[in-house]
C-alpha cells in the first residue's frame, strides 16, 4: 500500500509553508553524532535538558504514567498536554521541542490540524502522533496547514489497552512490510522525523534504510539516528517500574527519600 497525496477534506487550509524545525536533527546526524532525546514535563527539567545539550525534548503523554500515576497514557487530555507544553516551552532555547497529541485527539484530519495547532500555539515546534499508514493523510493535512509533524510507529502506547499490553513489533513478515511501508508513507506525507518504539532491531535497521528523515529509537536497537528515553527512567525517578531497555544513570528516588527523612528529623523537637 502506497500513500497517495493531495486529498484534503473540506475546511483544511492547504499550502502553508511548514517550518523546517527538524533541520537541527539532520545536522546532528550529518555530524556523525547520535541524536539525544528526552522527555520533560515541567520548567526545571526542561531547562536541565536544554542546558545539557539535549537535541530533542518531547513533552510526552507518558506524563499520564510518570507524573499522574495512571496505568497507561490513555487518560491524558489535550488540556494536560497544553499545560505541560507551556511550562516546558518557557525553558527551551536550543532543543527541538515536540508535543504529543494524546489519545483520540486526532481522529480526523480536521481535528489533527486543529489540535496540532493548539500544541504549536502552546510553544511546541512540532506535534507528534502515533500510527502508521492510516495516519498519513492526517500528517499531510497537518504539514500542509503549516504544522510540523513527528511520526511514531511500532509499539503504540495509546493502543496498549486494545492490544492487551506492550508488545514488540516486527516479528512477522506482514508486520515488517507494514512498518516499512508506514515509515515511507509518513515521510511522503511530510513527517520530518519518526520515533521507532519497541521494534525488532533488525527490522528497525531496515526502516532506517528506507527513509531519509531522522529516526529516533526507543527499545529498537542501535541503528536509529538517535535515542529517546523518559527522563524518569534515566535518573531513577520512577523506581516502581523501569523498562528493560532503560539504564538508570542516577538514583534520584533515593535522594528524595534521604532529603525527606532528613527534613522530617530536622523539624522534630530537640531533646
Amino acid at each position: 500500500m502506497t500513500f497517495s497525496a493531495s486529498r484534503f477534506p473540506s475546511g483544511i487550509s492547504k499550502n502553508r509553508p511548514t517550518p523546517d524545525v527538524f533541520a537541527p536533527l539532520r545536522a546532528v546526524r550529518e555530524s556523525g553524532r547520535r541524536i539525544c532525546a528526552l522527555t520533560a514535563y515541567d520548567f526545571p527539567t526542561a531547562k536541565f535538558c536544554d542546558e545539557s545539550g539535549v537535541d530533542f525534548i518531547l513533552v510526552g503523554d507518558s506524563l499520564g504514567m510518570v507524573v499522574a500515576g495512571n496505568p497507561d497514557t490513555t487518560s491524558v487530555t489535550l488540556d494536560h498536554m497544553i499545560y505541560h507544553t507551556e511550562m516546558v516551552a518557557r525553558a527551551v532555547e536550543s532543543a527541538v521541542l515536540v508535543g504529543d497529541l494524546p489519545y483520540k485527539t486526532y481522529e480526523t484530519p480536521e481535528t489533527a490540524v486543529e489540535n496540532g495547532k493548539r500544541l504549536i500555539d502552546a510553544g511546541a515546534h512540532a506535534a507528534k502522533l502515533e500510527g502508521g499508514i492510516r495516519q498519513a493523510h492526517k500528517v499531510e493535512a497537518m504539514t500542509s496547514a503549516g504544522i510540523p509533524v513527528c511520526a511514531h510507529i511500532g509499539m503504540l502506547p495509546q493502543r496498549v489497552v486494545e492490544e492487551g499490553g506492550y508488545k514488540k513489533k516486527g516479528k512477522s513478515d506482514a508486520e515488517v512490510e507494514y512498518l516499512i511501508q508506514s515509515a515511507r508513507d509518513l515521510e511522503s506525507a511530510g513527517a520530518g522525523a519518526i520515533v521507532l518504539e519497541s521494534i525488532v532491531p533488525s527490522v528497525a535497521r531496515k526502516i532506517c534504510e528506507a527513509v531519509e528523515i531522522p529516526t529516533i529509537g526507543i527499545g529498537a536497537g542501535s541503528a536509529c539516528d538517535g535515542e529517546i528515553r523518559v527522563i524518569h527512567d534515566i535518573v531513577g525517578g520512577y523506581p516502581w517500574f523501569v523498562p528493560p531497555f532503560a539504564k538508570p544513570h542516577a538514583d534520584i528516588a533515593a535522594e528524595y527519600r534521604r532529603a525527606i527523612e532528613a527534613y522530617r528529623e530536622e523539624i522534630q523537637p530537640s531533646d
